[in-house]
């Protein structure tokens, strides 16, 4: 399933939403111009949990050792990995920005970011592979729609072999299988023995979603609060 764009309609311009989108695609053009460069940058500003978990054993740990925790978010592998990052981001952010005001969505955003990378980490301590992507932040941003909006509806594409079905879905659905395959595949990767490292951070996801339905309560205002209330 693809999510195409869902039936809210947006009553504020979601700038943050914008410039985070921009931002991403600014660095993955950064990224693309290192060449033989990349992997050490990728290995310096990624989220490696062996490098995290010997920093704080060794109490070593300083301002720099989280800071890969941030910059991780806005790194990525490809170009398809940066689209559908972005893709669901842009269908889904830009009403959860309208519903808390600008500054705090993105105090929400980068926490659930942190809480993505944290989760990932506890998930496998002793990975290697650096983490990258915007993925867990915008895990936190589907948790936040889920609660706000269960009931819109999501047009959504459908490949079924060779043919494709344009389906509107109740939100509360669409997500709801979205994070259960997130769950399976976490539990399925942490039960497994001796997997090759890399792929797909499914706790991060797990951890993001969490994160954002559990931070909602406090990032939310109000129907009635105005706009001008809620920037930080």
């Amino acid at each position: 399933m693809f999510p195409l764009k869902d039936d809210i309609p947006s009553r504020h311009f979601p700038v943050v939403n914008l410039w985070l989108i921009i931002v991403n695609i600014l660095c993955f053009v950064y990224q693309s111009s290192l060449g033989p460069e990349l992997e050490g940058f990728i290995i310096t500003h990624g989220f490696v949990p062996v490098r995290f978990a010997a920093e704080q054993a060794g109490n070593v740990s300083s301002l720099g050792s989280y800071l890969p925790i941030f910059s991780a978010m806005f790194l990525h592998g490809g170009l398809l990995h940066l689209f559908s990052n972005l893709w669901m981001l842009w269908v889904f952010g830009y009403n959860v920005e309208g519903r808390m005001g600008h500054g705090r969505y993105l105090l929400f955003y980068l926490l659930c970011g942190v809480a993505a990378a944290l989760a990932q980490f506890w998930a496998n301590p002793q990975a290697q592979v650096p983490m990258i992507g915007a993925s867990g932040a915008i895990a936190g941003v589907l948790g936040a729609y889920f609660l706000l909006y269960p009931r819109a509806r999501i047009l959504t594409f459908i490949p079924v072999f060779i043919l494709f079905y344009l389906v509107e879905i109740p939100a509360y659905f669409f997500i709801g299988v979205w994070f259960l395959m997130q769950f399976l595949q976490g539990a399925a990767q942490q039960a497994a023995v001796g997997v090759a490292e890399g792929g797909v951070a499914w706790w991060a996801h797990v951890g993001g979603f969490v994160a954002g339905v559990c931070l909602l309560y406090f990032f939310k205002r109000s129907p009635g609060e105005k706009s001008r209330q809620v920037l930080l």
